[in-house]
């Protein structure tokens, strides 16, 4: 039984400390819409989103006014698309984007996230199809959303996709410059890539999923961040606790939202993503968390304990709210979009490598980041080695969205507008890693692949 103190609390962390809903994502399988004709399959394709989600952002409103909730984003993932295109005689497979985007616009959702291939083993010839048309695709549509899953902690590291994916990010950049490279901000790189995800850039409706789910993801970084600020100077332990019973009352809330938007769409509920995702506004990021539990400033000394204190306590907090947690589900370290990050890679303190040893503790990885426009596509492809790597061996996701933007340099901003932020070009090493790159191949999966 909910009481009249907790209505009043949870209202107070809606008009006061940035909660909300971030995203109702529909995942829809797209497996019967393969065909051997495009122009059907495309067809196909588009008919069946528009179906399926005919209702989605009405009924996400409908839920926004009545509970008083904000959710910010509606979104649809579909199966990669990859698999569904393989089928067809075509080598263009940016009919394929643009179906999706034209269902997109039609059902009126903020993105959709399945232009994607799982390449972690091999490419089959749909896939390579798939891979190299991701720079059209994303230039010529607005809310498609592509991944490309490279390595997994079964298979090891497929070298020949790390370098291509190196180049098509590059070549993204390029195809959209006259933005930034905002491109690159609609494409993510994945180890362990998860099938559940409500997140964009990099949800997909995984081939074991249902027909059509609902997942949701919760948001509440200003929520935890002035809960800790009633704990100042007490022991870690407290810490821990107090973001593990914060956790509990932010993902009951998305538990509840999911639970009421599946019912009112008739679409079996499917996860609670638990992660934190931040946002660009003051007061509302994963950084100042941190801070809170008493480091100056994100990036230095001590920043890679504090995040892994509370990335579990988040999941251990969580998992008492809700039986069915999945997708990511801890806390994202997007630079671009968590305003204290912004103002820490501004001030030098927070840098590449040390965000690349902070994914070892995160949810994902090495996320919204803006490098020089003129950084080698080698350079790109061996940052996407090391993440992979760490998310092979410590069998995690990991990924990287990365943005060589046109034209800037170290000290620069993008700005991408909207949840996506400002991005500071950060340094990247100048030596160069092409030698390593080009020998391709695969690195083998790792001894704990072996558990059967």
């Amino acid at each position: 039984m909910i009481d009249l103190k907790e209505i009043f609390e949870t209202q107070h962390m809606i008009d006061r400390e940035h909660l909300d809903i971030r995203t109702i994502t529909m995942g829809i399988s797209l497996r019967d819409c393969a065909d051997g004709d495009p122009k059907r399959a495309t067809q196909k394709i588009y008919d069946k989103i528009t179906r399926c989600a005919e209702r989605l952002v009405p009924v996400g409103e409908e839920i926004e006014r009545e509970m008083g909730i904000p959710i910010v984003n509606k979104r649809i993932s579909v199966t990669p698309m990859a698999l569904v295109a393989d089928a067809s005689e075509t080598e263009d497979y940016v009919p394929f984007a643009l179906a999706m985007d034209r269902a997109a616009d039609t059902c009126g959702v903020n993105f959709i996230g399945g232009y994607s291939a799982l390449v972690q083993k091999g490419f089959t010839r749909g896939d390579l199809r798939l891979i190299r048309s991701i720079p059209e695709a994303l230039a010529v549509t607005r809310y498609v959303c592509s991944s490309v899953n490279v390595a997994s902690t079964r298979a090891g590291i497929n070298m020949d996709a790390v370098r291509l994916m190196g180049e098509i990010i590059k070549s993204t950049a390029a195809r959209t410059a006259d933005q930034d490279g905002l491109g690159c901000a609609k494409l993510v790189v994945f180890c362990n890539a998860v099938e559940d995800n409500p997140f964009m850039a990099g949800a997909f409706h995984g081939v074991g999923e249902a027909e059509c789910v609902i997942n949701v993801g919760v948001s509440g970084p200003g929520v935890v961040c002035h809960a800790l600020r009633d704990v100042k100077g007490q022991p870690i332990d407290v810490v821990a606790e107090t973001v593990k019973k914060t956790a509990f009352k932010v993902t009951r809330m998305g538990q509840l939202i999911a639970r009421e938007a599946s019912t009112r769409l008739g679409v079996p509920f499917g996860i609670v993503d638990l992660s934190l995702a931040p946002t660009p506004a003051q007061g509302d990021s994963v950084a100042r968390i941190l801070e809170e539990m008493g480091l100056e400033r994100c990036g230095t000394h001590g920043t890679t304990a504090a995040l892994a204190l509370l990335n579990d306590a988040v999941k251990k907090g969580g998992v008492m709210a809700s039986s069915q947690v999945g997708g990511l589900s801890g806390a994202f370290i997007p630079v671009s979009e968590d305003e204290g990050m912004i103002a820490a890679a501004l001030a030098g303190t927070l840098t590449i490598d040390k965000l690349e040893a902070m994914t070892c503790v995160c949810s994902v990885g090495l996320d919204m980041i803006a490098v020089p426009g003129d950084t080698p596509a080698e350079t790109i492809a061996a940052i996407i080695a090391d993440e992979a790597a760490i998310g092979m061996i410590n069998n995690k996701t990991t990924a990287v969205r990365i943005i060589p933007a046109p034209g800037k340099h170290v000290g620069d901003l993008v700005e991408l507008g909207g949840l996506l932020g400002t991005a500071p070009v950060m340094a990247v090493h100048t030596e160069s890693s092409a030698a390593f790159i080009h020998r391709g191949g695969r690195i083998p999966a790792p001894l704990n692949a072996l558990r059967n």
